[in-house]
């Protein structure tokens, strides 16, 4: 999907998004807890949606500022509602949908959910380069999105959803099947990488540490 067209998917899904828990919870439950939070100082959320990972992460990182943005004033929205508890150090922002823009070393965690799998391979490439620009030495990458599947099941499950995308990626949301390893370049240190396949939707879950 163009930025715009993630935009009007995104605009009309709205707070129906957190719905699809029941599939995402289980890789966004390995980023909390391998994020290594207590220590993060500023956080930065590439495609926030709702706020609802945001409102998870806050409590477990309290010395830390964030800065969420999403394309969909909508989601923007309903994220700046959700994290009024943390309005003294929670910023959520409009995107454009290009890469991530900022201070170079601004942050120390740069976390993106069911993001990448949205994008073209170069578009999520350059997300991951723009990340290694705004995170600090040693800051980490987090990441989850939908996976190529790792059991006879969840490989169905992800032909039938790459299936859909093809035929109409507004179906699914413009999200398909994407393996994180292979976006992680040089610059990196993976030490986190976990399948998972709730109800045999397969995604993943990745934590980078910038060399």
């Amino acid at each position: 999907l163009s930025p715009a067209d993630a935009r009007r998917v995104y605009d009309r899904v709205g707070a129906s998004q957190d719905k699809q828990g029941w599939y995402e919870d289980a890789a966004t439950d390995v980023l909390i807890r391998h994020g290594e939070w207590a220590d993060a100082r500023d956080i930065y959320e590439m495609g926030c949606g709702t706020g609802r990972l945001a409102a998870e992460l806050l409590p477990l990182a309290p010395e830390a500022s964030y800065t969420g943005t999403d394309l969909s004033p909508v989601m923007a929205g309903l994220a700046r509602q959700r994290l009024v508890p943390w309005a003294d150090r929670a910023t959520v922002r409009l995107s454009e949908g290009g890469p991530a823009s900022g201070e170079p070393e601004s942050c120390d965690r740069v976390v993106a959910t069911y993001v990448l799998d949205l994008l073209s391979e170069a578009d999520a490439r350059g997300t991951v380069e723009a990340a290694h620009r705004l995170l600090r030495p040693s800051g980490l990458l987090c990441l989850a999105g939908l996976g190529p599947g790792h059991t006879v099941l969840s490989r169905m499950v992800a032909a039938g959803w790459r299936g859909l995308w093809r035929a109409k990626p507004e179906w699914v949301g413009g999200c398909r099947p994407v393996a994180l390893a292979p976006l992680i370049g040089d610059g990196w240190d993976v030490v986190v990488h976990e399948r998972v396949a709730p109800w045999g939707v397969p995604s993943e879950a990745l934590i980078a540490r910038k060399r």
